[in-house]
Parts: C-alpha cells; structure tokens; sequence
C-alpha cells in the first residue's frame, strides 16, 4: 500500500471541485482529479499543483457519471484511495411538468448512481485504512427544496439519506461519512444568474454575501483531517444563514 494519503474528487474541473484540489494539496493529499468536461482546465491544474507541491502526485481521470457503467470504468483506474469527495453534479431549472424522464435518469446517474456504486466498488480499499473518508458536497436545497428544481432537490436529497445511512453501515470499518450543504457558492455557473435576480437571493441570506468555492473546500479539509472522526452521518450547513 501507498504511504502518500490519496483522495479521489469527483467534479474536480467545477469550480468547488477546484478549490477543494487546491486545499487538499496544500494539505498534503495526493489526488485523483475526476472530470467529464474541462480538458484544458483540469490539465492546468494538474500542472500547477505538480509545481507547487512537487512530492506529492496529481493524475486525472475521465468518467462521464451521465453514462451507464461510468462508476465501473472510473474504479478501474484508481488505487489506494482513502478518501473520496463527491463534488460533481449538473444544475437544472425546470418545472416538474417539463422534466423529461431521461432529465430525470441523468439526474440520477450523475448525483447518485454513479457516485454510490463507485463507492461500492471502493469501499474494501476504503476499509484497509484505519481511517478513511467520504464526503458528499449536497446542497441546500436537499435540506429545504426548492420550486423550479424540484428534481435536483429530489436527488440532493437522495444523497443526504445516502449520507446518513451509509454512515451506520460502514463505521464499523473506520469510515467517516459525512456531507455539506451549500447554499449561494460564487463559482462561474453563478456568474450568468441577472444582478437583479441575484440582488434578490442576496437579501433572503441574513449575511447579505455569497459564499467562497474555498469555504466549502475548507470544510472538506475539516472533515478529512482527523480532527473530526467523531463525526459522521453528518450534513453541514454552509449558507449564511439562508436556511437554519
């Protein structure tokens, strides 16, 4: 077995993906950086972290979680994993009436199908370590809902219960299991949401402010540090007050 601590991020060409590979580097990790789009992107971020923290080791790998089988393919490149950090996803505002059923079975492959069979697949390797980790970054609206992503808060949802769940079924081999919720995150998707739309988002939060891609990574770091191994089956909330 490795020496070097490795985690897998899933979603590492997001921009909460991103922070969360520049945090655990700066941590000391090794990575496994999953993307689907983004070559460039993930490419020089590899890159940048090989130089800036030149003994640990950065590699990317490619798996579209849209896909059937995408969790099998993804496991089959990877090795001594410790930790895993669920951090991809695709947004989508559509009412209920205009979700289609294959909108519907994307959205579950992507946020938990694929995420969940993977760490199926990865939970014997998870288990040799005394301690190791996973965390799903979910969101507010699995907490609360939300009208116009009725389905996105459905499967945001599912992975908060997953959270919960699997945190009872794999404690007794030394995993810790736990989530994030984030409410407004700055991150590029953000970027094209109208100032008056935004303006009015940014008066329901009772801190007035979004949150940083790097808060959540932060929490990420928290989590798999050892400093929080009591901990599990856990989502927190980090959203400025906008949901308690």
């Amino acid at each position: 077995m490795s020496t070097r601590r490795r985690a897998l991020v899933l979603g590492a060409s997001g921009g909460i993906g991103e922070a969360i590979c520049k945090k655990m580097a700066s941590e000391g990790w090794s990575l496994y950086m999953h993307y689907n789009s983004g070559d460039d992107m993930i490419q020089q971020l590899q890159k940048e972290l090989t130089a800036n923290y030149p003994s640990s080791d950065f590699q990317y790998v490619h798996s579209d979680f849209g896909q059937l089988g995408a969790a099998e393919r993804l496991a089959a490149q990877l090795t001594d994993v410790s930790a895993i950090i669920v951090a991809n996803g695709q947004s989508m505002l559509k009412l209920l009436s205009e979700t289609t059923e294959q909108d519907m079975e994307s959205l579950w492959r992507v946020h938990v199908q694929n995420p969940v069979r993977l760490i199926s697949l990865l939970s014997a390797g998870l288990r040799s370590y005394t301690r190791s980790y996973i965390v799903f970054i979910g969101s507010i609206w699995g907490n609360t809902g939300a009208a116009g992503e009725v389905m996105y808060s459905s499967v945001k949802g599912a992975q908060h219960a997953f959270v919960k769940a699997y945190a009872k079924e794999a404690a007794y081999g030394g995993i810790r299991v736990n989530g994030i919720a984030p409410g407004w995150i700055e991150t590029r998707m953000n970027e094209e949401i109208p100032e008056d739309e935004r303006q009015m988002v940014m008066e329901e939060i009772p801190l007035m402010v979004p949150g940083r891609p790097e808060e959540v990574a932060d929490l990420v770091v928290f989590l798999t540090s050892g400093k929080a191994d009591y901990m599990t089956g856990e989502i927190l909330k980090l959203n400025g007050g906008w949901y308690i």
